[in-house]
Order: structure tokens, then C-alpha cells, then sequence
């Protein structure tokens, strides 16, 4: 009699626990192919069904599956898709500072970057600049710094750019069109199609460990560094705001310790998995580069003439840029005699 009482029991159990699942409907803009981009969205999704014994599941999606990726911010904030696997610089045509929130040319590292996001205002202004939006925001990994590009050609000075038809995404695109570069943003996939047909020349796409996973090698032979425009890069989970409010507290501390796990794992990881991925491009037969001096400075000249303008036309670019300044050169009081140069 105990066992039937017993197995009737655990029965309604296992119905009351499935009733109560509940699972966020999730789209990324990284494909889950990707290193560290795409599969740090699916091993949050996994952490958290884990975590919460399956009472909350996020359901990953592929780019595209649900609507476009310029559309997913709209959707997210109408509450048309749950939740995204998204950075927020790809809400830049709506959010001019969003770009800020993502990588900043000549930024912070991971130890600034992330400093200034969750002690030094930067996740505050973020929620403040995107309340309107009805959207949540967690940091929820960062990368390391990025290649600066992949070339058809040499270059060797700034003249050597005029008319390069050029992926690249952020205010790196800013900074090249003055510099007379053609910059365009796409899709890696959309990317690759361009070198293959030549309507670009060159583009950037991330870091050696997914430049050689896509195969930039096949399209071009230089391929240049630091990575100027991208030092840090930080991705992020965004959800519509109710229903990040119609979560349970057990559930949104879960997700946000997921995350925080997720930022230091993407951290040290993307720093590990870099070594062999260079190696191999180099042995197949790509030339790497650094910058030269006249190069850097073109650059850089043109990065100060953007921050100017935008942050002239917008002043949440301006808030935030200060913000993120001041900090960065507090910050360089610490660092200057607490780390080995």
C-alpha cells in the first residue's frame, strides 16, 4: 500500500514541477557554432535548466530563426521574443552609445572593462539609457582582443586604404570611413560569400581561434594586429523587461550567477585558445602583421575625431564615454604601481 501511496505521490509531484516550468524563448545573433561567441549562449541555457532542476529553460535559437538580427532588439523590447543572446553594439542604428557597451577602439582590457560594468556605473547607465526599451541587460561573457583585420593586401600606410571595401563591425567602421575605407556590416556567413565574390577586400570577424574555425584563410593572407577597435568585446543576455519581472527572485539570481560564471570562463578561455589557432594559420601560409607606427597614429587621430562627433551629436554617447574615461584613468593610478609592465 505504502509503494502505491508512494508512487502516486511522486507521480503528481513530477506533474506540479512540469506545470511550473517555465522556459524563456531565447535568439542569438552568434550562431552556437561559433567558439566562445555562440557556445557560451548554449552553456548558459544548459547551466541554468541545471540549476534550477529544469524549472526554467532557455530555449536557444539560431540567428535568424525567430526574426532578423536587426530586428531582434525591437522584437525583445516588444516582448515578441523573450530574450537574446546578443552584444549590445548591434542596437547602434537605434542606440547611438550602444556601441560603447560593446568594444570601444583604443578601450579597456578585461580587467577594465568589466571594473567599470559592475562597480564603476557603466551596467547603470546602460539600464538607464535603455529603460525606455523595456529591456534587461547582464553582462554575460567578454572576450578577448580581436585581429584587426584580414587583407588582400599590404598595408602600409593610410593611402594604401582608400576605397578597401571592408567588413568591420562598431565604431571601428566609423573610424575606417574616415580613413576612406568602404565599411560595411554583415554577417560572417554574408562575409565570407563577400571575399569569396570580391565584393569586399578585407574584414575583420574576431580572433584567431574562430578566424581559422570560419576559414578567413581562404579569402585573404594578411592578417594584422592589435586589434585596434576591439580589446575587449562584451556579449551580453538581454530579456524583455516583464518578463524578466514576472521571473521568480531564485530564478533572475540564477541567471545573473550563470552569467557572472559565464564572463570569467569566456575570460579565461578566450586567452587559452588562441595560441594553436595562430600557429596553424601561420603554418598555412598567412602572413601575420603588426601596425606600423604611422599606421596606429592614423587610427587613432581618426577614433579621436569620432568620439568628438558622436559624442557632440548624442549625449548619451557623451555621458557614457565620459563615464567610461574617468574611470579608465582612475583606474591607470592603480594599475600603473600595482601591475608588472
Amino acid at each position: 500500500m505504502m509503494k502505491r501511496i508512494g508512487a502516486a505521490f511522486t507521480a503528481a509531484m513530477a506533474f506540479t514541477c512540469a506545470a511550473q516550468a517555465e522556459t524563456l524563448v531565447m535568439q542569438s545573433v552568434y550562431p552556437s557554432s561559433l567558439p566562445l561567441l555562440g557556445e557560451s549562449g548554449v552553456h548558459l541555457a544548459e547551466q541554468v535548466k541545471i540549476l534550477t532542476g529544469g524549472e526554467l529553460e532557455i530555449e536557444f535559437n539560431e540567428p535568424g530563426a525567430i526574426v532578423g538580427g536587426n530586428e531582434m532588439w525591437d522584437a525583445i523590447s516588444t516582448g515578441a521574443v523573450d530574450a537574446g543572446w546578443y552584444s549590445p553594439g548591434f542596437a547602434q542604428g537605434i542606440i547611438p552609445s550602444a556601441a560603447i557597451f560593446t568594444a570601444v577602439p583604443f578601450g579597456p582590457d578585461v580587467r577594465e572593462y568589466t571594473a567599470w560594468w559592475y562597480y564603476g556605473g557603466g551596467k547603470e547607465i546602460w539600464a538607464d539609457i535603455t529603460a525606455e526599451y523595456n529591456i534587461h541587460t547582464e553582462l554575460c561573457a567578454i572576450l578577448v582582443p580581436e585581429a584587426s583585420g584580414w587583407f588582400a593586401k599590404e598595408i602600409n600606410t593610410p593611402e594604401d586604404l582608400q576605397g578597401v571595401k571592408m567588413r568591420i563591425f562598431g565604431l571601428g567602421a566609423t573610424v575606417m570611413a574616415k580613413l576612406g575605407v568602404e565599411a560595411q556590416s554583415m554577417p560572417v556567413a554574408d562575409t565570407m560569400t563577400g571575399l569569396r565574390l570580391g565584393t569586399i577586400d578585407a574584414a575583420e570577424v574576431s580572433f584567431p581561434l574562430i578566424d581559422k574555425a570560419v576559414g578567413m584563410n581562404e579569402y585573404a593572407s594578411h592578417y594584422y594586429f592589435p586589434g585596434w577597435h576591439q580589446q575587449t568585446s562584451l556579449i551580453t543576455f538581454i530579456a524583455n523587461q516583464d518578463v524578466w519581472d514576472g521571473l521568480t527572485d531564485q530564478q533572475r539570481v540564477v541567471i545573473q550567477t550563470a552569467c557572472a560564471a559565464n564572463v570569467a570562463l569566456t575570460a579565461a578561455e578566450g586567452e587559452a585558445s588562441q595560441i594553436q589557432p595562430l600557429e596553424d594559420l601561420k603554418a598555412a601560409g598567412v602572413t601575420v602583421h603588426t601596425w606600423n607606427d604611422e599606421m596606429m597614429q592614423a587610427f587613432r587621430t581618426a577614433w579621436d575625431e569620432v568620439v568628438v562627433e558622436q559624442s557632440a551629436a548624442d549625449p548619451n554617447f557623451k555621458r557614457a564615454w565620459e563615464s567610461l574615461s574617468e574611470f579608465r584613468k582612475n583606474f591607470k593610478t592603480w594599475s600603473d604601481i600595482g601591475y608588472l609592465k
